[in-house]
């Protein structure tokens, strides 16, 4: 575990590192934002709650463009907590030109639903945009990569050990359109490819309502080929949730 979070703090501060010490296209530092939100709450004969929250910060620092992204869902049903996640990213691309770059990138999530306490994730490879046009994106990442995940006590009870973790492969793949001036296709692909496949679709429909405030529909789907022996390979989440971009 002190190998994961050494490594984890070493690609959040390698974007910062090296601005530091290397020469770099002139350019303005930019920046911005995306914070979603969508709640329900029922009471009466079904007492029910759930929240979904999302903060996505883009940074451009030089030939750094840099992505810190936080997820929580939060779900109770007559005071018994069905679902809970929270996530936690960034990721550094280095550009060398207006198609390819560098990326380093690691993440943190806590889904004790899945039998584990957590799982981080840390890889570094080459990326490629394919298409970067005013109304259209694409872009694709392979690299190397490391996993590590730690059980919950009842499952590290029942297994005999505490925590896995492998050498992966780790891929990626971003693809947006503008549907309208008012409307965005998005489309995520990332896996994992070790001891187990891990994956991750995020298919999203943004359309603006007024200035900065847009209202967002999403499907969510996590799938690992070796779930734990009680668990389902596959988790799907359908959310929908007001966006501010600032």
């Amino acid at each position: 575990m002190k190998k994961m979070l050494t490594a984890m703090a070493v690609v959040m501060a390698a974007p910062f590192a090296v601005h530091a010490g290397a020469d770099f296209v002139e350019g303005d530092k930019t920046f911005a934002g995306e914070a979603e939100l969508g709640a329900t709450l029922t009471t009466g004969n079904t007492d029910t709650s759930s929240v979904k929250a999302r903060l996505k910060m883009m940074q451009e620092l030089g030939n750094w463009e840099n992505v810190y992204l936080f997820e929580g869902l939060y779900k109770e049903d007559t005071d018994e907590v069905t679902a809970k996640r929270y996530y936690g990213g960034v990721q550094g691309d280095y550009k060398f030109d207006e198609k390819n770059y560098m990326y380093i990138t690691g993440n943190y999530e806590v889904d004790p639903f899945t039998g584990y306490d957590h799982k981080a994730v840390v890889s570094a490879g080459y990326g490629h945009k394919f298409i970067d046009s005013g109304d259209m994106f694409l872009s694709a990442e392979i690299g190397p990569g490391y996993i590590y995940k730690k059980l919950d006590d009842e499952q590290s009870a029942l297994l005999g050990y505490d925590s896995e973790d492998s050498v992966v492969a780790h891929g990626a793949m971003n693809f947006t359109y503008d549907i309208s001036d008012s409307s965005r296709f998005s489309q995520l692909f990332v896996a994992d490819y070790g001891d187990s496949l891990e994956g991750r679709s995020e298919t999203s429909i943004t359309a603006n309502i007024v200035g900065a405030l847009a209202m967002k529909f999403a499907v969510i789907v996590r799938y690992n080929d070796s779930p734990l022996d009680d668990k389902k390979s596959t988790d799907t989440e359908t959310n929908m949730t007001l966006l501010y971009a600032f």
